[in-house]
């Protein structure tokens, strides 16, 4: 994996996890926002100029792929490198949640 895509996204913004978190599965912009609001009962809302911003740039970046095109809105799916990405970023989140619990990563 390029050093520069890790340190750009990794640790990663909470909108930034989700939208990658929610492309696991293909999906437009508008269903993110839907599905995000949904998984956090309604704690994170995610504005269109943000969603639109950080699709491009992951997009760019090569973290999701343009996957069709469904009544005029752009799906988009994860990449193997954004799959990865995902992992450290859940794998980083599992350890601050473990040392936050003052238990050991290897126990």
């Amino acid at each position: 994996m390029e050093d520069r895509i890790r340190r750009i996204y990794v640790p990663m913004t909470e909108t930034g996890f989700y939208i990658l978190f929610c492309l696991q599965t293909p999906q437009h912009g508008y269903g993110i926002g839907q599905q995000v609001k949904e998984m956090t009962g309604n704690a994170v809302s995610i504005s269109p100029g943000t969603m639109y911003g950080t699709l491009s740039k992951m997009e760019k970046d090569g973290l999701i792929f343009f996957y069709a095109e469904e009544e005029k809105r752009k799906l988009y799916r994860i990449t193997p490198l954004g799959e990865e990405i995902l992992k450290l970023e859940i794998s980083r989140i599992e350890r601050l949640y473990k040392n936050s619990k003052g238990e050991s990563i290897h126990e």
